[in-house]
């Protein structure tokens, strides 16, 4: 799961939007589509291929936060015998990109939507993204329907995917859903999701994954100056999340031929690391006590463990997208957080692979032969895929120090609580300091620098056009 990403509110013309704006620019973000690309999404959103399936009839409700209009998911619950049955309608990209075509090659130079505090740059032209492709609701859109039957454990039994036209009957929020099922004015559908999401939360519990209630961080200006807010994530949230880990791996590995999302275990360093972040921020963590355990304990409601969580992040940084084919399986099939196989397919506007795996898929369970232009781009898709994810992780990178030095622009000059939580292996009087409050993390230049101890530190520069926060011992 990555860092969920910052929010900011304000005026285009506040200096942390302007600087926001300023961003985008350094790091030539592509922003507006070629003409080319914008023309063939047009007469595509017009025409696209059809699935011969109709499942309009199935009142698929679709669960995202309130402004998201590139919806990429659709979902309707209902009990079978003792178990259940989740049937998961994913938008079928694949009906509305021709392979080789402007938009087809403008995804692959995008790979991946770039979300910003202040808005997002979109993997697809809005006229797909956020129309013709979206799973709208009250409108018909071809999609890949999922049909998975679970036990009444949550362990699945049987899985199925085929094209279908499917047909959402209302666009809900995380909030509205919860609180419905909380007062207990829930339709079936959605009280069979916090059931199913508890048992699927148990499961990963059972085999040893992690799912990481990272908060999401909100910027608020009041006065010329900014603060953080935090946004614990709600239950119904991690409900949805678990149903897209049924999908798609193991039908993959069955079939030999697929591509995984896959992840070590992570290096003794990096949960030392983490040790020490969690010591600057007054967490206790027993060396007794596993990562799982503590993850486990914190209230993504309390800001310094909503910090940490978001830090937890850096131990997904290995992850990786491994292709297979004609049965020969790689090393690694697995996901470490995720503890068992796993592989992105549920939110192809969004995230190129997706639409290859979808495909992957079909065939499998069709018994077919994935077709040839699947086939022709898996060996590249990894690394297309890895350059697109260390874009998003610098854009992630440079908006926080942006936000963070914004945060602190009024207050160089000032002493704050603070722990060393990384010192530069080539560069020993370079390192990294967690202030307590506000829990941001900067550069501190120092000689020595304590490592994992805590002090207090001066803030030297705070600057939101570099983006740049640097402390040193007070």
């Amino acid at each position: 799961m990555p860092r969920r990403p910052l929010r900011v509110t304000g005026a285009p013309e506040a200096p942390l939007r302007a600087a926001l704006a300023a961003l985008r620019s350094r790091l030539g973000v592509p922003l507006a589509f070629p003409l080319g690309v914008l023309a063939e999404a047009e007469r595509a959103a017009r025409a696209p291929a059809l699935p011969e399936r109709d499942a309009t009839d199935i009142p698929f409700v679709t669960v995202d936060p309130p402004t998201a209009t590139d919806l990429d998911q659709a979902l309707h619950l209902s009990r079978r015998g003792t178990g259940y049955r989740v049937r998961y309608a994913v938008a079928d990209v694949a009906a509305f990109v021709v392979p080789g075509g402007p938009v087809d090659a403008e995804a692959h130079r995008r790979v991946t939507t770039l979300y910003f505090p202040d808005g997002k740059v979109p993997l697809h032209p809005a006229v797909l993204s956020e129309g013709a492709a979206s799973l709208l609701p009250g409108r018909d859109r071809p999609a890949a329907l999922w049909t998975v039957d679970l036990d009444a454990d949550g362990a699945t039994v049987a899985v199925d995917v085929h094209r279908a036209l499917v047909r959402s009957r209302a666009k809900l929020d995380y909030a509205g859903v919860q609180r419905r099922i909380d007062d207990g004015t829930a339709e079936e559908p959605l009280r069979l999701l916090a059931a199913v999401g508890r048992l699927r939360e148990l499961r990963e519990e059972a085999r040893g994954g992690i799912s990481l209630n990272v908060p999401e961080q909100e910027v608020v200006e009041h006065d010329h100056t900014y603060r953080i807010d935090y946004r614990a994530p709600l239950p119904a949230e991690g409900w949805n999340a678990q149903l897209s880990l049924l999908t798609a791996a193991d039908l993959m590995l069955a079939s030999g031929t697929g591509v995984l999302r896959t992840l070590p275990a992570a290096p003794d360093g990096a949960v030392g690391r983490l040790r020490n972040t969690a010591h600057a921020l007054r967490i206790d963590w027993p060396h007794h006590v596993s990562y799982a355990t503590l993850i486990r304990s914190l209230d993504p409601r309390e800001p310094r463990h909503a910090a940490f969580l978001q830090e937890c992040t850096t131990l997904l940084r290995g992850a990786g997208y491994t292709v297979f084919r004609d049965g020969r399986l790689p090393a690694i099939t697995t996901h470490a957080a995720v503890a068992a196989p796993y592989t992105h397919c549920t939110a192809p506007l969004r995230r190129l692979a997706d639409r290859y795996t979808t495909e992957l898929c079909l065939a499998a369970v069709a018994g077919e032969t994935p077709p040839d232009w699947v086939l022709g781009a898996l060996d590249a898709l990894p690394g297309e895929m890895a350059e697109g994810g260390r874009r998003a992780a610098a854009v992630e990178r440079a908006c926080v120090d942006t936000v963070e030095a914004a945060l602190l622009g009024d207050r160089v000059g000032e002493e704050f609580d603070g722990c060393v939580v990384d010192i530069d292996e080539r560069r020993p009087a370079v390192g990294t300091v967690q202030l307590e409050s506000p829990a941001v993390i900067g550069r501190i230049d120092g000689d020595p620098l304590p490592l994992g101890e805590r002090l207090r530190v001066r803030l030297t520069e705070a600057d939101p056009t570099v983006p740049r926060i640097r402390f040193v011992p007070a």
